[in-house]
This record gives C-alpha cells, sequence and structure tokens, in this order.
C-alpha cells in the first residue's frame, strides 16, 4: 500500500507549533497570516481609468461653457469676426450682460418661467404621485390596459400633440394666459410612471399597520407613504421643473405676448432681432440657463438618490 504523503491538520499544527518554538516564538501565538496584496492593485487601476475618464468628460463638457462666458464677455464687434479674435481678446466687458438686464422684458420672462414651472411642478408631481399609487396598490377592472395605455403614452412626442392642445386652448379662451403653459404639462406620463414603479418596492407592511389602526387609502397614502417617497418626489419635482423651464414648443405657440413669454420664447426672440451681436446671444444664454445650475448646485444630492431609487425598484 502507498504511503499517504499529505500530512493531517494534526499533524501540520503541532509542526507549526514545533517550529516557532526553535524560533523563539511563543508557542501560543497565533500564526502569521499571509495578506493577498493582488486585490489592492487593480483596485487602484480601477480608480486611475476613472478619474482618468471623469476628467477628461468634465473638460468636454466645460470647453463649450467656458467658451460660452468669453464670448459673452467679449464686445460684439470682436465676436462677430471669429474665434480667434475671441481667444485673443481679453478686455472682458458686460456689456452685453447690462443690455439685457436693463431692456426690461429678461425680467418678465424669468417671472413667467418661474410662475409655470413651479405651477407645473406642484400639480405634476401631486397627481403623478397619487396615479402612481393608484396603480400600484388599487386592484380594479382594466388596471393592466390603463397600465400599457401610460407605458404608450411615453412613446408619443409630446410635439405630435400641439396642434390639438392649441385647438383645445382656444375653445376654452385660455390662449395668452400661464394656464396655457401649465395644463397641458401637468399630465406628465413619465412621473406616473416612476411612481407607480417606486410604490411597488415599498413593502405593504406599513399599509397594513396602518389598516389595522383605521386608516384609509388616502390617509396612508399621505402619512404613510409620501414620507417614505422625499427621494423620488423631489427628483421628480426637479426633473419636471427643468422640463418645464426649457420647453420652448408649447409656449412658442400658445403664447404671443411679450410679457407672458417665458425664457426659451425670449431667447429665441432676442437670437433673432439681435443677428451677429454673437456676444449678447450667449450673454442671454447664461443667463437663461442659470437659474438650472443653481437648482442643481443646491438639490444635486436629492436628484441622484431619487433616480437611483426611483425607477429601478418593482
Amino acid at each position: 500500500m502507498t504511503e499517504s504523503t499529505t500530512a493531517s491538520p494534526a499533524t501540520a499544527s503541532t509542526s507549526g507549533r514545533a517550529r516557532r518554538s526553535r524560533n523563539g516564538v511563543s508557542i501560543a501565538a497565533p500564526a502569521a497570516r499571509v495578506v493577498d496584496n493582488s486585490g489592492k492593485g487593480s483596485g487602484r487601476t480601477f480608480n486611475i481609468v476613472s478619474w482618468v475618464v471623469l476628467i477628461v468628460f468634465a473638460v468636454l463638457w466645460l470647453i463649450p461653457s467656458l467658451w460660452a462666458i468669453k464670448t459673452s464677455l467679449t464686445s460684439n464687434s470682436t465676436s462677430a469676426i471669429g474665434a480667434g479674435p475671441i481667444l485673443r481678446d481679453w478686455h472682458l466687458t458686460f456689456g452685453s450682460y447690462t443690455t439685457l438686464l436693463s431692456g426690461g422684458d429678461l425680467w418678465h420672462w424669468y417671472l413667467s418661467s418661474f410662475v409655470t414651472s413651479i405651477l407645473t411642478v406642484v400639480f405634476a408631481v401631486t397627481f403623478g404621485a397619487m396615479a402612481g399609487y393608484a396603480l400600484s396598490r388599487l386592484r380594479f377592472r382594466g388596471r393592466r390596459l390603463v397600465f400599457l395605455l401610460l407605458i404608450g403614452g411615453i412613446l408619443v412626442p409630446p410635439q405630435v400633440l400641439i396642434v390639438p392642445v392649441f385647438q383645445f386652448l382656444n375653445v376654452i379662451h385660455l390662449l395668452n394666459t400661464y394656464w396655457a403653459v401649465i395644463l397641458p404639462q401637468i399630465p406628465a406620463v413619465v412621473a406616473v410612471f416612476v411612481f407607480k414603479q417606486f410604490f411597488d418596492g415599498i413593502p405593504h407592511d406599513f399599509e397594513e399597520s396602518a389598516r389595522i389602526d383605521g386608516a384609509g387609502y388616502w390617509r396612508t397614502f399621505r402619512s404613510i407613504i409620501l414620507p417614505l417617497s422625499r427621494p423620488v418626489v423631489a427628483a421628480m419635482a426637479i426633473i419636471t421643473f427643468v422640463g418645464t423651464w426649457n420647453n420652448l414648443i408649447l409656449p412658442l405657440f400658445v403664447l404671443s405676448n411679450p410679457k407672458l413669454m417665458t425664457i426659451p420664447v425670449g431667447l429665441a426672440t432676442v437670437q433673432g432681432s439681435y443677428g451677429q451681436r454673437l456676444s449678447d446671444i450667449q450673454a442671454s444664454s447664461i443667463l437663461g440657463a442659470l437659474p438650472l445650475v443653481i437648482l442643481f448646485l443646491i438639490f444635486q444630492r436629492q436628484i441622484v438618490e431619487g433616480v437611483a431609487g426611483s425607477g429601478l425598484k418593482g
């Protein structure tokens, strides 16, 4: 019979203790652990590659923004010549910003954009959350059909509906009012879908406990579901605000009063009237996007948390 060359665990342990005793190490001391550093090298390489990719994308994003800022701070006569004079001319001026801010119309555009965006956010998020909760929790006939129609509504471009919307607003005499911009944007199909997916991921135990205490659907939705949905509510509110603020087609069709125009429509008239005054055009674009940049810097954490945890559940 061939003897086995593999040592038993007891034999290996005894030989290890004898070896430590000969080296002057206490027998009771634990054996030295072998640390595998191979994973650290790969993790460090991944971090370096990630930083390089982030820096490249950041530079690609910043170059147009820095170019727009530099052009807006250059005189119109210099910017009309070309890109070379814009780069070489460092006699910065705020003349374009002064012209726009002193004109008066820009403040009306800001007011119209803020009013329409805020009211649209309030109604769209409120009704979107209620509709999403109904599709997620209530069981009624035709529920699946309603959800399929909802998915189909996401696939329909809003530009296709602009003529029927215009005709409907004309019939009810709402053209050239804030409601002409607000009402068509309240049925936010994407918001309903995101809320429904988020509510599907909330355990039913919370609602069952509330119903045992006598709470109905409305009280459960208001007291239990909404407090748990703050990240997705914040994310959808900000996304809806940005979409309403940047909407050009709808206000362009339903508004003709210059004092009621929103920022995108007003900027379109600025570009059409200024012609080759590139510095004024760039300054108006920066002033129009400035509120959105401030909004993102303030609520960037809520945007990331809400988007990361909203549509990925269920």
